[in-house]
């Protein structure tokens, strides 16, 4: 839905797996085979993907100042799980949190979190305000404001109606 650039880095990874469902379209690209493959998810992970991205969604509401959508299991509890480990580079001494197996989705998350702690852009990383969209957008605005992932869109639609709540 969002015209916007995506999000740098590893959040480009959260941010596409809690776009896998378009609220608007009552469509879930993890019904898919395509969709799955994408983001390396088997099809005995699409349970465990479903949960994480509605636990990444409640997070991202937070950084946005709203309420979860619905009940989950928080973040915190499900990143816990993810085997890391710390890789240092033989070169240079630079340190990184590395998930300890490639595929695991939750792991290459949970790095992905990391990386963003680290370089102060996980709060950045938000989801849309409209109950009939929260899809997740990286905020480039300079004071960490916006609100939608689309002002064309989701932005347009409640500034209407605001103004038709208003009896103009």
């Amino acid at each position: 839905m969002s015209e916007r650039s995506a999000a740098p880095g590893g959040l480009a990874l959260v941010e596409s797996l809690v776009n896998t469902l378009d609220l608007g379209a009552a469509s879930d690209a993890l019904d898919t085979p395509e969709g799955r493959d994408r983001l390396g998810i088997p099809d005995d992970g699409v349970a465990e993907a479903r949960e994480l991205r509605e636990s990444l969604r409640a997070a991202l509401l937070a950084h946005a100042g709203h309420p979860p959508h619905r009940a989950v299991t928080p973040l915190g509890t499900l990143l816990a799980r993810a085997p890391l480990y710390v890789a240092v580079d033989d070169h240079d001494g630079s340190a990184r949190l590395t998930p300890a197996a490639a595929g695991p989705l939750l792991s290459r998350v949970a790095a992905a979190v990391a990386e963003a702690l680290v370089a102060g852009t996980w709060s950045r990383l938000k989801a849309c305000e409209s109950e009939t969209c929260h899809w997740a957008y990286y905020d480039r605005s300079p004071a960490g404001c916006g609100r939608w992932c689309s002002m064309r869109v989701c932005g347009a639609r409640a500034k209407m109606r605001r103004y038709r709540a208003k009896g103009a």
